[in-house]
């Protein structure tokens, strides 16, 4: 985002930073709690934070070691928590209420233990690729992008990073995360092989969303001025 003294989550698209989008979402899908993995630039997201959403709470992320690091961090606070756990990115700020609601009740219709949510893109290069089963309906595993052989990469479904877990089923797989990968990093996505491995393919779901922008990131300027415009075109 060219600087390096501003948490990217605090950037405003429509004059709300994209952190307040992602928590207003939170907050009108009911969630209970709402848990934010604060790392650098910590005390800024707090500063933002705290005022606008007081019952948010915050847990360091002191070493950034991948996104299942991120979330064992939650442990203490929801390992014995009896309920489906939301996962969502502070980066992601067009996400409807209508496709979390839509993801949630395919969550729970299908009693999965863990559901993702896809999208498909005409180019998903940088996003983690959907490797279904021959039956088109069960999930094999997510391969991420830098681990992608060049036939991986040509599959057009993503991972979208948005999940949500049982938590008592997410916390032990959590515990048995390995950084067997070329970045030495803890990938929230293999939870989703150990569930499958332990518990068969039906304990993971897949819900696609038919409008794929809302589940873009931000990572550059021009990124964020993109979302903004179709932000404001739907509005």
């Amino acid at each position: 985002m060219q600087d390096p003294t501003k948490p990217k989550v605090l950037y405003e698209l429509a004059g709300i930073p994209l952190i307040g989008h992602v928590l207003r979402l939170a907050r009108n899908v009911g969630s209970e709690r709402t848990i934010v993995i604060v790392g650098f630039g910590k005390e800024q997201v707090i500063e933002y934070i705290s005022p606008h959403y007081s019952t948010v709470e915050f847990v360091p992320q002191a070493q950034q070691l991948g996104t299942g690091h991120a979330m064992q961090q939650t442990a203490e606070l929801l390992e014995y928590y009896e309920g489906d756990i939301l996962v969502l990115y502070g980066d992601v700020p067009l996400l409807s209420d209508l496709t979390i609601n839509e993801l949630l009740e395919v969550h729970r219709n299908s009693e999965a233990k863990a559901t993702v949510l896809s999208a498909v893109y005409d180019d998903p290069t940088g996003y983690g690729r959907i490797i279904r089963f021959h039956d088109k309906k069960h999930l094999v595993k997510i391969i991420e992008e830098r681990d992608a052989s060049p036939e991986i990469k040509k599959i057009k479904e993503m991972n979208s990073g948005i999940y949500v877990f049982q938590a008592e089923y997410l916390y032990p797989a959590l515990a048995k995360l390995e950084p067997n990968n070329d970045q030495k990093e803890y990938y929230l996505t293999d939870v989703f092989a150990q569930l499958i491995k332990e518990y068969g393919m039906s304990s993971v779901a897949i819900h696609r969303t038919l409008d794929p922008v809302e589940v873009s990131g931000v990572n550059t300027k021009e990124q964020l001025q993109d979302l903004e415009s179709i932000y404001l075109h739907k509005l």
